[in-house]
């Protein structure tokens, strides 16, 4: 484990609403300053306003680096320094590649990729010297195939290769006090997959375990304490899919059936009105 930095500055990217709200609600409560970022600015600024005087909302587009650089920079200035950035913003648009139009397709790979990626050199830039750590927030996508979902796989598979190669530039570079974390989540029931119900592309979401947000901040919360590359939750589903892409021709197979579980669980919850928050 890397010697971490004192309590500073933070910023949680799409912390508007769901797990980047909850995800800033945490590093609040750490003591951390955190600086909370949505496109949506109304968002942010309700979250900011319930965090309290240690958060304040920033409207921003992962997408723009120039965007990015300065919400860093905000952040800067009102701590002193930059100890953790989290980078969590990210759309879901399901359906074959080839019946989405390539506006989709590229909005998909511009806020699930480049924004960690934009995310995760303007920190790395800020935290060069003083160490930080970073924290970005994948899915089990970015591990396996994921039928419904190709275009949102490519982007999380995308991130993580990213992440983990930008981790191993730091340690060959000899910069040992900045970590990089990916945590990888099931489905998780927030404002993502609420209205995807009825959505037979995204039935893998649904096929294994259906997190709650609160869940996942335990993980999050368990590698600020004590870093690691990648975090699958849950970790039984992490094995099942690392066992599906070290064999994909096995993973071939399963897959229908595995697709037909997940359309269970969503005429199961549309029937309920979906799990409740705990």
């Amino acid at each position: 484990m890397t010697s971490r930095t004192p309590m500073g500055g933070a910023v949680v990217t799409g912390a508007g609403r769901g797990l980047g709200q909850q995800i800033a609600r945490l590093l609040v409560d750490r003591g951390y300053d955190v600086l909370v970022t949505d496109l949506d600015e109304g968002a942010a600024k309700a979250t900011a306003a319930d965090l309290g005087d240690r958060a304040t909302a920033y409207a921003l587009d992962v997408r723009d680096v120039d965007a990015v650089a300065a919400a860093r920079d905000e952040i800067v200035s009102r701590a002193g320094h930059l100890a953790l950035w989290v980078n969590n913003a990210g759309v879901l648009m399901t359906g074959p590649a080839w019946e989405q139009d390539a506006d989709t397709r590229r909005l998909i790979m511009e806020v699930n990729a480049l924004g960690t990626i934009n995310g995760t050199v303007a920190a790395i830039e800020a935290m060069k010297g003083r160490g930080g750590y970073i924290v970005n927030i994948v899915s089990l996508a970015g591990l396996s195939s994921v039928p419904g979902e190709a275009v949102y796989a490519a982007s999380k598979h995308a991130a993580i290769g990213f992440s983990l190669s930008t981790l191993s530039d730091l340690r060959l570079a000899g910069i040992t006090n900045i970590d990089i974390s990916c945590v990888c989540p099931d489905g998780i029931w927030t404002p993502m997959l609420h209205d995807k119900l009825d959505d037979p592309g995204s039935a893998l979401s649904f096929s294994g375990k259906l997190l709650q947000p609160s869940e996942v901040v335990e993980a999050v919360a368990s590698v600020l304490d004590s870093p690691r590359p990648v975090t699958t939750v849950p970790k039984w589903r992490g094995a099942q899919v690392r066992l599906g892409d070290t064999f994909p021709s096995l993973a071939l197979r399963i897959i229908p059936s595995v697709v037909k579980q997940g359309r269970r669980t969503q005429r199961k919850l549309l029937k309920t009105g979906g799990p409740k928050p705990r």
